[in-house]
């Protein structure tokens, strides 16, 4: 395939149902379906990256209700786990559309880290939302019990809280590279990649954080060439003024302007604003679009139709 890849960033919405308690055949419902809409991108180099914020969270959960028995799992390896875990399913949803279509091509999950600088200020503030939301009195017994930090995250409760340093570099960027260069579908990146740090010998080492999956996509997308990132959400547009009388879908929008929006506080910083940062720094690095919208717009949005249509 000689034409330039398209990153598609799925969101939450995307790959996990709103509750906590679905089952695990409802996930895969709802992935399959998901993978349905990515149909359309069979002529094109694809690379799909995920979200994986809920998924940690039950791990960790699940690591502190049987510590009696078991030892602690780090959240660096929460994060590979749940990346493994979402990329297997992702993988087999994908073959399975891709073959319904017709289109012989496999999919390939991988499993990969992503390097943060030690010294990010990020480690001493807390600030990305991960696991599911409790009410305020929950949350406050929780971190009384736990020793967490929780915040409110935009509206949808209370959330636990971890750093989450700037990814530096895709440790795997180059297989990722040559994977797609068989035709193959790779789905990688999960959950912004396992953070890890580089010490003075070249060594890498996980540390408890987890890095924004946007900003994450945002810099495999520049560094492999990709012509488009398209981050999948569950709004169709951009809005400024979300909630007021005076809301305005963004249909396209040039980059200054976006990025005066995000001066301005347009964006929640638990939600929209880590998609408009992401889409601002694949652009300045020398992407030449980025779009924001569901996955079921995803065809129309690829051809320009539809969407938000993010232009240097």
């Amino acid at each position: 395939m000689r034409e330039s890849p398209v990153v598609v960033a799925l969101g939450g919405n995307a790959i996990a149902p709103p509750s906590h308690r679905t089952s695990r055949s409802a996930q895969s419902e709802l992935v399959r379906a998901t993978a349905e809409h990515l149909v359309h991108f069979s002529e094109r180099p694809l690379l799909v990256t995920h979200g994986n914020g809920p998924q940690v969270g039950d791990a960790l959960l699940r690591s502190e209700r049987s510590a009696d028995v078991l030892p602690r799992l780090p959240l660096d390896a929460c994060v590979a786990g749940t990346q493994g875990d979402l990329g297997y399913v992702l993988a087999s949803c994908l073959d399975d559309a891709f073959r319904t279509a017709g289109v012989r091509r496999p999919a390939v999950a991988l499993v990969t880290r992503t390097v943060v600088d030690a010294a990010d200020p990020a480690f001493q503030d807390p600030s990305k939302p991960i696991g599911r939301a409790y009410g305020e009195d929950e949350a406050r017994a929780r971190m009384a019990a736990s020793g967490w930090i929780m915040k409110e995250d935009a509206g949808r409760g209370w959330r636990r809280v971890v750093p989450s340093p700037e990814p530096r570099e895709i440790v795997e960027e180059r297989a990722i590279r040559s994977l797609l260069a068989t035709g193959a579908v790779v789905v990688a990146v999960g959950g912004g990649g396992v953070p890890v740090v580089r010490g003075g010998d070249g060594t890498l080492v996980g540390v408890e954080a987890v890095v924004d999956k946007d900003l994450a996509s945002a810099l495999v997308a520049a560094d492999i060439g990709a012509e488009v990132l398209m981050i999948l959400t569950g709004v169709e547009h951009v809005a400024i003024d979300y909630g007021r009388p005076t809301q305005r879908d963004l249909q396209e929008v040039a980059t200054v302007e976006l990025a005066a929006h995000a001066r301005q506080g347009q964006f929640a910083p638990g939600s929209m604003l880590p998609k408009v940062r992401a889409v601002l720094r694949f652009l300045e690095r020398g992407g030449r679009r980025a779009v924001i919208t569901t996955p079921e717009l995803s065809e129309k949005a690829l051809a320009g139709e539809a969407g938000t249509q993010v232009l240097p």
